[in-house]
Parts: C-alpha cells; sequence; structure tokens
C-alpha cells in the first residue's frame, strides 16, 4: 500500500488514516477476539509506529485493556471496532480490516489462536498457515 487509506466508525463520528505501508494481516481466532466481534475471527493488519491519524472524533475513541492483553479501541458512541495497542505504547500497532473504507490492498496471511476457534465455525480450508497461539512468532 502506497499513500493513503482512510477509515472510520461505524457512525462517522471517528475518522481516521493510515499514512505508511501496511505489514502483515491475519485472523485471529482467540476468545478475547470472538467475544469484542461476535464472530468466529477478527481479520487485522499490523501498521507501523505513528501511521495512524485520528482526523476526527478523538473524544469518542474508547479503549478496553483486558489483563494481560493488548487496548483494544473502539468508537463509544456506535461501538465499532477500531485499532489495537500495546498499553505500554501511545499509537496503534493493528487496525481491524473492516474499518478501512475500501479495499485496504492486502490480504490475511496466517491464522493465529486457531486452539481457541469458535466449534460452531470451522476455520476454512484456505492453505495459509495455522498458529495454536501468537503468529507473531
Amino acid at each position: 500500500m502506497e499513500g493513503v487509506l482512510t477509515g472510520g466508525c461505524l457512525c462517522g463520528g471517528v475518522r481516521f488514516e493510515v499514512r505508511r505501508p501496511l505489514g502483515t494481516a491475519n485472523y485471529c481466532h482467540c476468545t478475547r477476539c470472538q467475544r469484542r466481534t461476535g464472530a468466529a475471527a477478527s481479520p487485522q493488519v499490523r501498521v507501523a509506529p505513528g501511521s495512524v491519524a485520528v482526523l476526527q472524533g478523538t473524544e469518542l475513541v474508547r479503549e478496553y485493556t483486558p489483563e494481560g492483553g493488548f487496548a483494544k479501541a473502539f468508537c463509544s458512541t456506535c461501538g465499532a471496532h477500531l485499532w489495537a495497542r500495546d498499553p505500554d505504547e501511545d499509537e496503534p500497532f493493528s487496525v481491524r480490516l473492516g474499518a478501512f473504507d475500501s479495499d485496504p490492498g492486502i490480504r490475511p496471511s496466517y491464522h493465529q489462536f486457531v486452539d481457541y476457534a469458535a466449534p460452531w465455525e470451522p476455520i476454512p480450508d484456505d492453505g495459509l498457515p495455522r498458529y495454536p497461539e501468537s503468529g507473531r512468532g
């Protein structure tokens, strides 16, 4: 990805852009992501520090940080999931693929936390690597 990608929440109150090339994308099947999204997996992409700029709605962004986990940012008005942040850092490190306005031009390249995959939705046989826990190595 070159240039700028834009995105936002469901109600339009939060708008952001990503100005640097994207990193790797993945599907996370952990229980936290299932409960946070209501879906079997969360597709997300890694971003470089400082690459996410909130254009409007900073006051609407809230975070939930589970014990021992990463901060999950969402819009306080509509509840849309936006990004995740290491609690020891100020910047997002991954953005939810569904938060982008258009095709970000990248596809998930692996599945992580498959040991916790939802039994009601089997992981598709898509040929991507699968990791029992974190795929970040």
